[in-house]
């Protein structure tokens, strides 16, 4: 099985109210989405995150909970944030939301963690 593309989805929305409630309940500690935490810092993508995606050997895409594929939100399934894999046999779970959260929002970790797992398919 070969992986063509993975696919980000964070535990937000993508419209304007849906990013603003996002950033807010962030600051208040009420929200929380640890791909976000990943990838962005507190207004745009962290230079750090686009240095480590720009090692990986696939391209990784994001979407929002509201505006992912559909045969991405099958297999989520509700369970966000999380990275799918696309492959010649389709989509499937790639990292979970334990193990995004395990990476306590540094990049290279999951950097790391996703070349490991792309190496061992």
């Amino acid at each position: 099985m070969v992986v063509r593309e993975l696919i980000g989805v964070y535990d937000a929305d993508a419209t304007l109210w849906g990013e603003l409630s996002y950033w807010v309940g962030a600051r208040l500690g009420q929200r929380h989405c640890s791909l976000c935490d990943i990838t962005h810092g507190l207004f745009t993508e962290k230079s750090a995150w686009r240095d480590c995606e720009s090692q990986l050997p696939v391209a990784f895409v994001t979407y929002h909970r509201n505006d992912q594929p559909d045969d991405v939100r099958t297999v989520i399934a509700g369970r966000l944030p999380a990275i799918v894999a696309r492959t010649d046999d389709g989509v499937r779970m790639f990292v979970e939301p334990a193990d995004l959260e395990a990476c306590h929002g540094d990049p290279e970790a999951l950097r790391a963690l996703l070349t490991t797992r792309l190496a061992t398919q």
